[in-house]
């Protein structure tokens, strides 16, 4: 067959070619069954407007899970701290001391002789501001030799700064000699 007799044959015979699609009813039809099934079908709406309560409890526990572990991981971290730089341990405990004994020093003082206000009388104290800055640091980065090192700074300055003030009171009050901490255990 030629591609002539080809076209004529197709044109001769269209009409059977062409074939009519179902219906309107049967159209009709397949939507009611379609919407008939989508009714009955449980969508995921519609399950968790039933089993909110238990979505929910499943979700608290979950993130009660999450938060106790951090929590737990939280308290290895700072319980090593201890393991890692017992030196730094010791420094504290040696410069906290001392710092508290030069605070109860000038404690004695009246606050007429320190001639300091409130504020500065409460920069002297040991946990101040600065303090509690350097001790978060330390704690979020308990390997940082920087933040070590600004701790044992910060001791160092905290105690010479007392040593300086208890001197200047002793010598603006000569008739009341009050020995300091190395000459009492003597």
């Amino acid at each position: 067959m030629s591609e002539h007799n080809f076209e004529d044959f197709i044109r001769q015979h269209r009409a059977g070619f062409e074939e009519q699609g179902p219906n309107a009813r049967v159209w009709k039809d397949l939507e009611q069954q379609l919407k008939a099934q989508q009714r009955h079908s449980p969508k995921v709406v519609q399950l968790l407007k039933r089993h909110w309560l238990k979505a929910a409890a499943v979700l608290v526990l979950v993130v009660n899970s999450v938060m106790i572990y951090q929590f737990l991981q939280f308290k290895k971290q700072q319980q090593d701290l201890g393991t890692i730089s017992p030196e730094l341990q010791e420094a504290k405990l040696y410069y906290t001391s001392q710092i508290e004994q030069k605070l109860e020093d000038i404690r004695q003082y009246s606050p007429e002789a320190l001639g300091l206000d409130s504020t500065a009388r409460k920069e002297l104290e040991l946990r101040n501001d600065t303090y509690q800055l350097l001790e978060k640091e330390l704690e979020a980065n308990p390997g940082n030799e920087r933040i070590r090192s600004a701790m044992v700074r910060y001791y160092q300055m905290k105690l010479d700064l007392l040593d300086k003030i208890l001197e200047e009171l002793q010598a603006k009050q000569p008739g009341t000699k009050t020995f300091n901490h190395h000459e009492r255990e003597i």
